[in-house]
């Protein structure tokens, strides 16, 4: 008898797009939108007591727990998106005023140092500063700019008194991180709560791990290429500091002043990365944040420092949190890596997040697959008749579509791009070599789950530990074809 070497398999949505407006997958309900009559879409309790009695989920009193907590946090957004639009409107005059106060405090300076009154006590000042740290230091551990930076702490001390602090942010309900294991159910309730929020919050995004790694892998490069292009446009002189009537040397004092200023700004990167990653606001778009983001998890030294600090600054500014984890927070990081810097994260987070355990012991995934007509299709054992069906299946979905079949480039992040060798309409075909047997990841997979509905893998050899790593580029490729369309 023939060994069995490979598999052939189907992932489509398109072939049973029409079946039904609610569409399920292994973990999470999905249901088109463009029904709703309402304005407000129904909650997450709703929506799942409609369901188990539609009878199209299972009764589950963890889950039904987890739905309630979900569905009062809903009724406190309401409130809080009120409260967070009148903040970012007295936050927004505060900047403003404190920035002409900032720039009134130098012209002073600048003036002061123009009439000769202020330049040797200024130097005095810095050298007296110098001293002292010469005296305490050795001379080789001063570092640069430390006049700069007492100059900046005293002008921001002085516009704490003559604007006031920042305004305090409103209090922001407490979020939910719920765990528990594989096929439990997390998903699907984090979805039905994020979909509930649209009409309600403004700033609403959802993320899972590795599309969220990527976006900020993405927003670092950005603002570290900003920042080497502005500093190139600010090496000289401003224009409008140019117009000053002032000498040459106080303009340079002048432009060293505000350059030294954006440069405090950003020193620390993951801040800034945390304002663009959540949204852009606009002058006309203030309100709440809520960011909701499944499976975190820690797989390296990098996610540990990056979602420590975007997730601690997301929630010290107000953004509500909801995630979703297979794990407890205090387990997330087992290997111990960069210890102190996640102990404080796992601080901020059971500080503004409830933590809600899903003990329920069902793969739901499981029970879903095995009731579910419309599921993948393998095509196994690899013989004749099988390797015709799968060129029959083939040619039927893809006739369906045009029957044109060529080969494609998509885009992928960073400038990169992936070519699909052989694609129509929303429908692709890969060989298990093409997908995990050469240098893709997560962003790859992203675009072609962002790209195709309905994905054919040929040749998917039988499992075992000498291919583990195509084995789990496999597996993330599967997670993010699910993630996109809900179904395989």
């Amino acid at each position: 008898m023939k060994k069995v070497t490979s598999i052939h398999l189907l992932l489509s949505v398109g072939l049973y797009r029409r079946i039904s407006n609610c569409q399920f997958n292994l973990t999470r309900f999905y249901c088109e939108g463009d029904q709703l009559s309402s304005s407000k879409r129904p909650g997450p309790l709703v929506r799942y007591r409609n369901l188990v009695q539609q009878g199209k989920l299972q009764h589950d009193p963890y889950q039904e727990t987890v739905a309630l907590e979900l569905e009062n946090l809903l009724c406190r957004l309401e409130k809080y998106e009120k409260d967070m639009e009148e903040y970012h409107d007295i936050l927004s005059r505060w900047e403003i005023k404190r920035e002409n106060e900032r720039l009134k405090l130098l012209m002073e300076e600048a003036e002061r140092i123009q009439h000769g009154d202020e330049w040797t006590t200024v130097k005095k000042h810095r050298h007296r500063i110098i001293e002292r740290l010469m005296f305490w230091k050795k001379p080789n551990n001063v570092e640069p700019g430390v006049g700069k930076w007492v100059s900046y702490l005293n002008r921001e001390k002085k516009l704490d008194y003559i604007v006031g602090r920042r305004p305090t942010a409103p209090p922001a309900p407490k979020g939910l991180y719920i765990y528990g294991s594989v096929g439990s159910g997390k998903t699907m309730l984090m979805d039905m709560f994020y979909s509930a929020t649209e009409g309600i919050v403004k700033h609403r995004r959802r993320f899972h791990f590795h599309e969220a790694m990527l976006q900020i892998h993405e927003h670092m490069h950005k603002i570290w290429k900003n920042q080497v292009e502005e500093k190139s446009l600010q090496s000289g002189i401003s224009t409008w500091i140019k117009n000053l009537p002032f000498d040459s040397k106080v303009k340079e004092w002048l432009a060293a002043e505000v350059r030294y200023k954006q440069e405090v700004q950003m020193k620390n990167i993951l801040p800034a990365v945390a304002d663009k990653f959540l949204v852009d606001r606009q002058v006309d778009q203030q309100g709440a944040s809520i960011l909701c983001f499944d499976e975190i998890q820690t797989v390296d030294v990098f996610a540990v420092v990056a979602l420590s600090g975007i997730v601690s600054r997301l929630l010290s500014t107000g953004t509500v949190l909801v995630a979703t984890s297979n794990r407890a927070p205090s387990d997330l990081n087992q290997d111990g890596m960069q210890r102190e810097i996640f102990q404080k994260f796992v601080t901020k987070l059971e500080g503004h997040c409830k933590n809600i355990l899903v003990e329920s012991e069902i793969d739901y995934r499981r029970l879903i697959a095995q009731r579910s007509i419309v599921q993948a299709h393998y095509y196994w054992p690899l013989n004749e008749i099988t390797l015709e069906e799968f060129e029959k299946t083939w040619g039927e979905v893809t006739d369906q579509y045009g029957g044109r079949i060529i080969s494609k480039t998509i885009p992928v992040m960073f400038g990169r791009t992936l070519e699909v060798p052989e694609c129509c309409n929303g429908v692709a075909r890969f060989t298990f070599e093409y997908l995990c047997g050469q240098t893709l990841g997560a962003a790859d997979y992203i675009a072609v789950a962002k790209n195709y509905h309905t994905v054919f893998i040929s040749d998917i050899p039988v499992m075992s530990m000498r291919i583990r790593d195509k084995l789990l580029l496999l597996m993330i490729y599967f997670r993010e074809v699910t993630r996109e369309h809900f179904l395989i």
